[in-house]
């Protein structure tokens, strides 16, 4: 299964670099030129690894790193910078970083650590929760009210993505992409499936959690979010 990530650098020539590599690794990389941007993206997609450099126009990398976990975004953080200064790399953690990789660096490590990063976070999320809808990865059984649901795998995959982003909205996009890879059917068969979600999450319940937001995406949040 693909890795999806997010590169944020404002070199082209880098960025070219990196994104064509990943490719080759079976690493999928969205790409922003600067923070300001790069945030937008981070809180719309479900990524599972961003790549941050430093210096950046709009946003520096640690601003954006620290706007990813006041929103809540517990996605792994890469820092990518030529400063490997001890006060640069606690800087760093301060802010949320996961990791650092100082410039210039092999393609093959750069690989190797968003591997490893994509896998740690998989393996710790074993229970997702959002107010009182709960999914076990670890049985795959999910639960609101204590009220065992009945989903289908596509449901299942959709409910997991929509939690693991929440409160924050998941564009069309990354659902598809999350769902079908670059095979996306014709007809619009995400709009089904979130329907036959909503009557299994939402409909026997007081208040509906998945929200769709014009425009924008998809969330699942609690009552009062």
């Amino acid at each position: 299964m693909k890795i999806l990530t997010l590169l944020v650098e404002d070199s082209l020539s880098l960025a070219k670099t990196v994104v064509e590599y990943l490719a080759l690794e079976n690493i999928d990389c969205d790409y922003a030129a600067n923070g300001a941007a790069g945030l937008q993206l981070a809180l719309r997609n479900p990524y599972q690894a961003i790549l941050l450099d430093v210096n950046l126009p709009k946003m520096n990398g640690l601003e954006v790193c620290e706007a990813l976990r006041r929103h809540g975004l517990d996605v792994p953080v890469l820092m990518l910078t030529a400063r490997d200064t001890l006060t640069d790399k606690l800087a760093g953690f301060d802010a949320g970083t996961d990791d650092y990789l100082v410039k210039p660096f092999q393609m093959a490590e750069l690989a190797a650590r968003i591997k490893a990063l994509a896998s740690r976070r998989s393996a710790q999320a074993k229970l997702l929760r959002v107010g009182d809808l709960e999914l076990d990865l670890s049985t795959r059984t999910a639960t609101r009210a204590s009220r065992r649901l009945s989903l289908t795998p596509t449901g299942w995959t959709i409910l997991e993505v929509l939690m693991r982003n929440a409160p924050n909205v998941v564009s069309r996009t990354a659902l598809e992409q999350a769902l079908w890879d670059d095979d996306q059917p014709e007809t619009d068969a995400l709009k089904v499936h979130i329907y036959r979600l909503r009557q299994e999450v939402d409909k026997p319940f007081p208040y509906a959690m998945i929200r769709t937001l014009a425009n924008h995406g998809v969330a699942i949040r609690a009552a009062g979010d």
